[in-house]
């Protein structure tokens, strides 16, 4: 048997959180409701984790993370995914957006077509919905076809979408950015 861990930490979108067991990275969390929630959907994955402090390679994770909301672009190449219990298909759909690097995009049927046919962009899409590790998977690199703006299910919606793709160079900066 695994054993899990989660905390807790604060960024400028909200209070965030990540799970961990041996083999890796097991979910992350953007902000929910309350720490109640966030906590909820941690152990969606990581059923028994007990929140402690990070250790040194979780704690670069986090630090990076904070970095990354802040305007800092990061890459997170170096970490360590515990696919456990996550479907095939999902799992080809996460290496597929773990190639994308920051300030690149992908659309949903470019990721199809890598798979073999376009006409699963649809699945793509759900089994984005799905990822558990949003931030460090980059769902939010992959964008509706034409560069249109869809399919982000965290808090914000397709407005903190856009915000991590600016961060990141891979749209440009607008008009009501230096507000």
């Amino acid at each position: 048997m695994t054993d899990y861990f989660f905390t807790l930490f604060d960024t400028a979108l909200g209070r965030c959180g990540l799970a961990w067991g041996e083999d890796g990275i097991v979910a992350v969390s953007f902000p929910e409701t309350d720490d109640a929630q966030t906590i909820v959907r941690l152990t969606r994955r990581a059923a028994g984790a007990v929140e402690t402090s990070p250790p040194t390679h979780i704690r670069r994770i986090i630090d990076d993370i904070i970095a990354l909301f802040n305007g800092d672009p990061r890459a997170f190449d170096y970490v360590d995914f515990d696919m456990a219990g996550i479907a095939d298909f999902d799992r080809n759909v996460i290496a597929l957006t773990l190639a994308i690097k920051p300030g690149e995009t992908k659309t949903y049927g470019d990721l199809a077509k890598a798979l073999g046919d376009v006409a699963l962009s649809r699945r793509v899409g759900q089994a984005l919905g799905r990822n558990p590790f949003p931030i460090l998977a980059p769902c939010h690199r992959v964008v509706g076809a034409g560069g249109l703006m869809t399919g982000f299910s965290a808090p914000g919606g397709t407005t903190t979408k856009q915000r991590l793709l600016k961060i990141e160079g891979a749209l440009a900066p607008d008009l009501f950015d230096a507000l």
